[in-house]
């Protein structure tokens, strides 16, 4: 495989879907090196890729088909049968995708739905917005005392393509190993619903008792943590320890605050957060953002300047790490358009950043040569093997972990439910999140749910040995998956020339706030932070303030890149006998996903209205004018009566509503799994594959209960090799599907 043609050269992909989904998971295809075939309409659906049309197309073949020209319909049958990959969405376009597809045994069809193939809202041809308003998303958004807020971007659809990437390559890989395609099940219902988890695992332990309230940009169990007024913008600031808050409190020139009974630590500062944030709100109201950000720097406070979209997010980091791309457009007055670069930040086979914007159409000759090829490619190439077998896409592979807290975890967590082994390697005391609340059985249910069919390991890092024994482990393995701060590693001796060395066939993924190669190295980073610098919070606003969305979006994202960026990289890796280094940031990634606001394009959620009911809120698109509530009927009396008179309304469900919803339960979006410590509550993964099904089977473990069974056999072991450790499927119980 020749360097710099992408890991997916040669592959041929039909995005013939309108949703945005469907071109979002075709946009990171391209970016992998595929060809994009993007099969463009008039419709004028708004959850259409049309209405984004110049950030959506570009980097792909653009064709426009004339469905009452019989050449036209027999050019797209041609490219359908001709195409490795399918991207649909049948519930916008009301197709039947048996009718599209060949009938091929190695095709890929991947469906993008608003609910998915199953359930009882299978079909329904929901919005972005009305997805958030359904799944709790829009309820945890906003300020306390404010409505409900549906974020005026297509994040969900955003977030569904990713995983519809993701899903796309495993099934890619899985046709490689088993000989055969298989269809593929993306839900934006389902995606909402796991990047919902820090929500989740409260209502998994406490059921509907559990207190869920919109925070805004307040942290549940730190204080400060919100957005702050300067002279000349909106600062953000995130104390996560008691240590950062005395910092804080010299920095702003009242130590005396620090010794204060009534602030001494988080649990009392939430308690009095509004005097906490008065105090910290005089401190940054006298002075610019950039004093503020530099101040607080240098005293190792997380904070952020609300990054501004103008025409692109105006951050220097992005520019830094070329995530701002112009590409010619004749067809605006400038000439030029402004584009996101790619996410995928592989040192080997770095995605590719578009640098054509096709007019729509121009590219029917394209398509015909393509479809010839591929033709011709078929007359040369040997069938596919006739035995046809059901192995997992990442049997046989191994992932070590070093993860805490959501990104890595959830990362290797859905690299394991499709068939990776996962060792998580934890410090003596085990990762923070442990002994986050709620606690169930000594272990946190953030924790449980997160590290799913896992193996944990602990090391001490800061020792000799403890790293002798990384070293060691490495050898053996697959994949290299971690979040720490950029830099710890390396001073371990474990950076990626190191690693390189010690292991050349090894994939190494590093997620991080901005990136290992930034203008702020070691800048520690939350999700808040991250939405701040990306230019998400400038597109949400509550009570006139910026607000973050009440998910944690940057790990979610983060999360879902990364699952894709070891995909591809062990593809590449498979090909050639070559590893790579992945340095991902997640203000590119999240960035990337603001990127329909670019270029001053409105925004199709921007129509939206929380209407107030005597239970709670709905959410309608193009509201009544006149209406300026409906206190006095309940929000179903409320959907019932604006939908008979013809407007889109749905309501505003509480996270609670939407675990106890017929279409989450239909869908087996939360389950029950078990050890030898009981039973436990788990989370499905999104990604469908429905030939070879992930599977979650097995909670996530206790502190260092693999430590025999898989450091014991590596003094003896020969380390070039796998470890003698039995499988960890050898003692496990029967698994449920997902």
């Amino acid at each position: 495989m020749a360097a710099g043609r992408g890991v997916l050269h040669g592959l041929c992909v039909v995005e013939i879907g309108t949703r945005i989904g469907a071109a979002v998971c075709g946009s990171l295809l391209a970016q992998l090196g595929a060809t994009v075939v993007a099969v463009e309409s008039t419709s004028s659906l708004p959850v259409s890729k049309a209405h984004h049309r110049e950030q959506l197309v570009a980097g792909k073949l653009s064709f426009a088909p004339n469905v009452a020209d019989p050449a036209d319909r027999q050019l797209t049958a041609d490219i359908l049968a001709c195409a490795d990959v399918i991207i649909a969405s049948s519930d916008t376009d009301r197709v039947d995708l048996q009718s599209l597809v060949s009938h091929r045994s190695d095709q890929i069809v991947c469906d993008v739905t608003a609910f998915g193939q199953g359930g009882p809202l299978a079909g329904r041809p929901c919005l972005d917005a009305e997805i958030q308003a359904l799944t709790g998303m829009a309820d945890t958004t906003g300020l306390p005392d404010e409505p409900p807020v549906a974020t005026a971007l297509p994040l969900v659809e955003h977030l569904a393509g990713m995983h519809a990437a993701g899903a796309v390559v495993a099934a890619v890989r899985s046709r490689r190993l088993n000989g055969t395609g298989q269809p593929i099940d993306i839900a934006l219902h389902d995606c909402a619903f796991a990047a919902m988890s820090s929500f989740l695992t409260r209502l998994l332990h406490a059921g509907e008792a559990a207190d869920i309230r919109r925070l805004g940009n307040r942290h549940a169990l730190s204080a400060p943590w919100n957005v702050y007024r300067a002279q000349d913008g909106w600062l953000l600031i995130c104390t996560g320890s008691d240590v950062q808050w005395r910092r804080l409190c010299a920095l702003m020139g009242r130590p005396e605050l620090a010794t204060d009974d009534r602030f001494a630590t988080s649990v009392d500062r939430v308690k009095r957060v509004a005097m906490v944030d008065a105090e910290v709100q005089s401190w940054v109201g006298g002075r610019s953002v950039a004093e503020c950000v530099d101040a607080l720097a240098s005293a190792s406070i997380p904070s952020g300047p609300i990054a501004p979209i103008e025409r692109f997010p105006r951050e220097a980091n992005l520019d830094y790490r070329r995530m701002i791309c112009r590409v010619a457009d004749p067809d605006r007055s400038n000439g030029v358009i402004f584009v996101p670069g790619s996410p995928l930040a592989m040192n080997r086979t770095p995605g590719l950043s578009p640098t054509r914007l096709p007019r729509q159409g121009e590219d029917r000759a394209a398509v015909e040569d393509l479809v010839q090829k591929k033709k011709n490619e078929c007359g040369r190439s040997p069938s596919m093997a006739r035995e046809r077998t059901s192995t997992m896409p990442l049997s046989g592979v191994r992932v070590i972990e070093i993860g805490h807290y959501t990104t890595a975890p959830v990362a290797a967590r859905f690299l394991a439910s499709i068939g990776a082994e996962v060792i998580k390697v934890e410090p003596p005391d085990g990762e923070a999140s442990r002994a986050w609340p709620p606690i169930d059985r000594g272990q946190s249910v953030f924790y449980t749910v997160n590290n799913s069919d896992k193996r944990a390991v602990t090391l001490d890092l800061n020792t000799e040995s403890g790293c002798r024994s990384l070293r060691r482990l490495l050898q053996s393995a697959d994949v290299l998956i971690e979040n720490l701060k950029p830099g710890t590693l390396a001073r371990r001796g474990f950076a990626p020339a190191d690693l390189e060395r010690l292991n050349p066939r090894l994939v190494y993924c590093a997620i991080s706030g901005f990136g290992a190669n930034s203008l702020y190295p070691g800048r520690p980073a939350f999700d808040t932070v991250v939405q701040a610098m990306s230019g998400l919070m400038d597109l949400i606003r509550s009570g006139g303030s910026p607000v973050k969305t009440g998910i944690s979006t940057a790990d979610v994202m983060g999360a879902a890149i990364a699952v894709l960026s070891v995909l591809a990289a062990l593809e590449w890796r498979d090909a050639t006998g070559v590893g790579q280094s992945v340095d991902l940031s997640m203000q590119d990634i999240v960035a990337w996903a603001t990127q329909t606001a670019w270029n001053g394009k409105a925004d199709s959620a921007a129509g939206w209205q929380a209407v107030a009911c005597r239970d709670g809120y709905a959410l309608e698109f193009e509201p009544d004018a006149s209406r300026t509530g409906a206190r006095d009927i309940t929000r179903c009396a409320f959907v019932e009566e604006r939908e008979r008179c013809g407007a889109r309304v749905v309501p505003v469900l509480s996270p609670a509503e939407m675990m106890a919803a017929e279409q989450t339960r239909a869908r087996r979006l939360y389950l029950t799994v078990s050890d030898e410590r009981g039973e436990w509550p788990a989370l499905a993964t999104t990604l469908r594959l429905l030939g070879t099904p992930s599977v979650v089977a097995r909670p996530g473990p206790a502190l260092g209960c693999d430590n025999a069974a898989i450091l014991g056999p590596l003094s003896s072991s020969d380390v070039s090799g796998k470890s003698t450790a039995p499988s960890p499927a050898a003692d496990c119980r029967p698994a449920a599907s997902t």
